[in-house]
C-alpha cells in the first residue's frame, strides 16, 4: 500500500528571529521547534518516509537533535539547496525511487518552523491530494491597506503548510523546473507552471498554525501550547 511522504523544510537561516541559531533548533517549552513539528505527525498513520532538509553545515546538529528528542522516528536528513525551491527538489530526489515504484503516492511539504499544526490538517491535505491532485491550506484575510493606506480592492489569502500533492506529478514538475532553471516561492507555484495534471484544492487553515519567524513568535507559540495543555 502506498504512503504519504513528509518533507520538513528547515534550511533557512532564521535571521529574523534575531538569533544566530536556526529557528528550528531554538527551544520551545523545553524542546526544539523541529521536534514539536515532527511530533505533530506522529499519530498520522498515512505518513511513511520522513525527509528533513537542513543546511549543509547543520546536518550533524539535526541528526543529534533527532537522536536525543525523537529517537523513535526514522528521519532521512538531506542537505538543502540555495533556495526553498532547491531544498524541495533535493528532498524529492531523495524520494524519487520510492515515488517511481509507487511506494509513495503523495508528498506533504511542511515548514519545520510551524510547530503547532493540528494533526487533522495533515490528514485533510493528504485526503484531498489523493482525491484531487493537490491541497493547499490558508486563511482568508480582510482587505488590507494598499501603499496609499486605503483598503485594497480584494480580500487576500495567506498560504500555510502542509501542502500536499500527488507524488509523481510533483516530482515531474520539479524535474521540469530544474531543467528550465525555474525557481518558485512555494510548492504550489511550481505545480501551477509545470503541471496541468492536478487540481489544487484550497482548505481552511488555522490561526494557531503560526510560523516561527520573529523572536516574539516563540512567546506566542509557548502561550498557545500552555493553553492547549490546560484544555487537556
Amino acid at each position: 500500500m502506498s504512503a504519504a511522504a513528509l518533507v520538513l523544510l528547515a534550511a533557512g537561516s532564521g535571521s529574523r528571529t534575531g538569533h544566530a541559531t536556526n529557528k528550528v533548533f531554538r527551544r520551545l517549552a523545553g524542546r526544539c521547534v523541529l521536534t514539536w513539528s515532527l511530533d505533530r505527525t506522529a499519530s498520522v498513520g498515512q505518513i511513511g518516509p520522513v525527509v528533513l532538509v537542513v543546511r549543509h553545515d547543520e546536518v550533524a546538529v539535526a541528526r543529534t537533535v533527532l537522536e536525543q528528542e525523537s529517537p523513535e522516528r526514522d528521519v532521512r536528513v538531506v542537505p538543502g539547496g540555495l533556495t526553498r525551491h532547491g531544498s524541495e527538489y533535493n528532498a524529492l530526489r531523495s524520494l524519487a525511487a520510492e515515488i517511481t515504484a509507487g511506494a509513495v503516492d503523495v508528498v506533504l511539504v511542511h515548514d519545520a518552523a510551524r510547530p503547532l499544526t493540528d494533526r487533522a490538517l495533515f490528514v485533510d491535505v493528504v485526503r484531498a491530494a489523493r482525491a484531487h491532485g493537490g491541497a493547499v491550506p490558508g486563511r482568508r484575510q480582510s482587505r488590507l491597506l494598499d501603499s496609499r493606506l486605503r483598503p485594497s480592492a480584494v480580500d487576500t489569502v495567506t498560504v500555510q503548510t502542509p501542502q500536499a500533492f500527488r507524488a509523481a506529478p510533483l516530482l515531474a514538475a520539479h524535474e521540469a523546473a530544474h531543467r528550465a532553471g525555474f525557481t518558485s516561492s512555494d510548492t504550489a507555484s511550481c505545480m501551477e507552471v509545470f503541471s496541468d495534471a492536478v487540481t489544487v484544492r484550497f482548505l481552511p487553515g488555522a490561526a494557531s498554525n503560526i510560523k516561527i519567524t520573529f523572536a516574539g513568535d516563540l512567546l506566542v507559540a509557548e502561550a498557545l501550547l500552555a493553553r492547549s495543555s490546560r484544555r487537556c
